[in-house]
């Protein structure tokens, strides 16, 4: 019997090639922050994997949410405050009610979202999305972080890049492994867009109190695609992707540290293992 989605799936989603043989991150994230779209092989690999993370597959659970908090907190800002109106997200996961597009048009509804995954999942979740809208404000790119070029030609098509652009990096660079040069991919990104552009990251950081991150990305690593591997970096090495940057206060910090807000989740007594910042391009 074929391994399905533990959510009911749309028609269209069965035109979607997907192997669930194999974990994808999106999924196991989803997983994670208790979503409804993911298979067996997802659930098992966080659940061994995770068991090295501190506090845990429950610290792992409690972090995803503080990450995922983060990402709202970040595109309120910039929506918000920075008066941003594009948004280029890349390595979105499944677009749900608290993604980029559901905050940015909650603040400003004339604002333009462009996604980039390369899960046919997610794909198949971006079509229902667009489907929905008819404004052409939430757009969606099959595309890699990797091929950086390929995506700011598509995204294009939907952004104005001669004018400010959020490009969110939000749980998606520690699956870039260091061959892959993600810092050299970042910059180009990060050259393309116009002065006055923001971008935001998160990453789990290489060591944490009352874990084992070797141990983590080596039992991810046992499962995952080979070109997709956890890496995991020191803080110094996290910093490199804001590099030339102004950041926003108060820098690049453990994500429940940026800018909570009474909603903001907090893992307790422990040090989470996530940083997270914002930066402006001068």
């Amino acid at each position: 019997m074929t391994d399905r989605p533990t959510a009911a799936t749309p028609a269209d989603r069965d035109l979607v090639g997907i192997d669930t043989s194999v974990p994808h991150t999106s999924r196991i994230y989803d997983y994670l922050l208790g979503g409804r779209d993911h298979f067996e092989v997802d659930r098992r690999v966080a659940e061994h994997a995770f068991a090295a993370y501190p506090g845990g597959i429950d610290g792992a659970r409690a972090d995803a949410r503080a990450n995922r908090a983060f990402l709202g907190r970040a595109v309120r800002f910039l929506a918000g405050e920075c008066g941003l109106r594009q948004f280029l997200d890349i390595g979105t996961g499944i677009p749900g009610d608290d993604n980029t597009h559901a905050v940015a048009l909650d603040v400003a509804p004339d604002a333009r979202i462009v996604y980039v995954d390369n899960d046919p999942i997610v794909l198949s979740h971006a079509h229902a999305l667009l489907r929905r809208r008819d404004d052409g404000a939430t757009a969606y790119v099959q595309g890699d972080l990797r091929n950086p070029d390929e995506i700011l030609e598509r995204a294009a098509a939907t952004l104005d890049l001669e004018k400010p652009v959020g490009l969110v990096l939000v749980g998606i660079l520690h699956v870039i492994a260091e061959a892959d040069r993600p810092h050299e991919r970042v910059a180009r990104l990060v050259d393309a867009l116009a002065p006055g552009s923001y971008v935001a990251i998160t990453h789990i950081v290489d060591r944490a109190e009352g874990g084992d991150m070797r141990l983590l990305a080596e039992r991810l690593n046992e499962r995952m695609r080979d070109n997709y591997p956890a890496t995991l970096r020191s803080p110094e090495d996290i910093g490199r992707f804001l590099a030339g940057l102004e950041l926003v206060e108060p820098g690049l910090v453990p994500v429940t540290e940026w800018r909570p807000d009474d909603q903001a989740p907090h893992p307790g007594a422990r040090s989470i293992p996530i940083l997270g910042g914002v930066a402006r391009k001068p």
